[in-house]
């Protein structure tokens, strides 16, 4: 929603309005000229303005009730995100959108870097902060628009990209695809049948379900693979060849396989896009991964502490591969925090066996999203069942004072999901000030 009104603003727009708590996104907006209230009142609602609302904002919420009073149009994120990319085509730019239930975020925002640092002037919407450009979304006047779209309520098939890109397709948002990969695969190829291009992840067990004719990226038997993968402290380098020649060597800081799919999908999307690979080739060695995924925040007395967004099994899976290649198992210490009641609960059996790459696994609260409790489904049930871990109960601070005190030098804390385990660095570094003081 941030990148939304950003774009907006940017376009010359007068963008107002809300949220429940300050942000880093509040203050970004405001220095651009965005009037934000922090709350939901209907007194914010301009009495000429179109309001656009986000899947977690129900009809029952003051300001969606003020807009339906007063007959404003309303619409949903993704239809203005649909008339964004709509608007950018018209003006001649080649629309590319990052899809998958993996690494959308990743790819969207290293595609919007490598372009942006080549002086190629793309306009994007990204799900994160791309840190080296301090923003999630830009409008500028070069040919190229590069969104992330989001699968989790469907709204995916209302856009039209000239190239769209299927990172992979597994069962997740359990609460909106009642039959799990079944309805996903359903949406992704309608999706994919709006599209001009479609790129896809052929190594992958749920892209493999879709019917088409797709390009093709894998680590063999696809059109864009690599090869000659080497991992190291420092990250990762591979060569990559489209249709068995060599099209370019990558070097990049990110680690763990998921990161060559990444780099992959990118530079397939870029190519088809007809983008000039020379021009780009070299900013693929500086880009350090999207904020909130292993973004290290900070140390404290050689406790080394990273915050990552991933909240499905495989996107665990595959950062505590990635950190203990990096740092070794025995360092890391897993802080996990279930998203949804109903995503813990669907995927209950597949969370268990995804912490095999860390030494030690903190489970807290479920962070609700907005959702109802389910019996029997609980932060402490849960880590009850997996081996070895434990469970830690109240606020996000009240975790870090509990935390802090079984900690070593050399430990690697990862604070892992998407809600507000994103501030277990600050209320770690707080409560070091508490028990220093003490």
């Amino acid at each position: 929603m941030s990148g939304l009104a950003k774009y907006l603003l940017e376009e010359g727009n007068t963008v107002t309005g809300s949220d429940i708590e300050d942000s880093k996104y509040i203050k970004a907006l405001k220095e651009l000229g965005a009037k934000a209230y922090i709350g939901h009142d209907r007194n914010n609602v301009p009495q000429d303005a179109t309001v656009v609302v986000s899947t977690a904002i129900r009809e029952s919420n003051p300001e969606y009730v003020r807009a339906q009073e007063l007959g404003l149009k309303i619409y949903h994120r993704s239809d203005l995100l649909k008339e964004i990319a709509e608007n950018a085509q018209k003006a001649g730019k080649t629309f590319i959108g990052f899809s998958g239930t993996h690494g959308k975020t990743t790819t969207s925002g290293l595609a919007s870097y490598v372009l942006d640092i080549a002086g190629l002037n793309p306009s994007f919407v990204d799900g994160g902060i791309v840190p080296e450009l301090h923003t999630n979304a830009q409008h500028k006047n070069g040919k190229y628009f590069v969104a992330e779209l989001d699968e989790s309520d469907g709204t995916i098939v209302k856009y039209s990209p000239d190239i769209l890109i299927i990172n992979n397709l597994e069962p997740d948002h359990i609460d909106f695809y009642k039959n799990g990969l079944t309805d996903l695969v359903k949406t992704f190829n309608l999706a994919a049948s709006k599209s001009k291009k479609v790129i896809i992840n052929s190594d992958n067990n749920g892209c493999k379900l879709l019917k088409g004719n797709f390009i093709t990226f894998g680590l063999k038997n696809a059109d864009y693979t690599a090869n000659n993968i080497k991992y190291s402290a420092n990250g990762t380098s591979f060569d990559i060849y489209h249709n068995g020649k060599i099209l370019m060597s990558v070097n990049t800081l990110l680690s763990g396989v998921h990161n060559v799919y990444n780099n992959l999908a990118v530079i397939a999307a870029l190519n088809e896009a007809g983008v000039d690979l020379s021009k780009i080739e070299k900013a693929f060695s500086t880009f350090t991964g999207m904020g909130r995924r292993f973004q290290k925040i900070i140390d404290i007395d050689g406790i080394q502490i990273y915050d990552d967004y991933a909240h499905h099994p495989t996107e665990i899976k595959a950062t505590l591969d990635a950190a203990s290649q990096k740092f070794g198992k025995e360092n890391i210490v897993a802080v996990f925090q279930p998203h949804r009641y109903t995503r813990l609960k669907a995927l209950w059996n597949d969370f268990k066996t995804s912490f095999e790459n860390s030494s030690r696994v903190i489970v807290t609260d479920v962070y609700a999203a907005s959702e109802d409790t389910i019996d029997g489904i609980s932060g402490e049930n849960f880590a009850k069942e997996l081996k070895e871990a434990q469970y830690i109960s109240g606020t996000m601070e009240e975790v870090g004072l509990k935390l802090l005190p079984t900690l070593k030098p050399g430990n690697i804390v990862i604070g892992m999901g998407a809600g507000t385990i994103t501030n277990l660095g600050k209320a770690l570094e707080k409560a070091h000030g508490v028990l220093t003081c003490k």
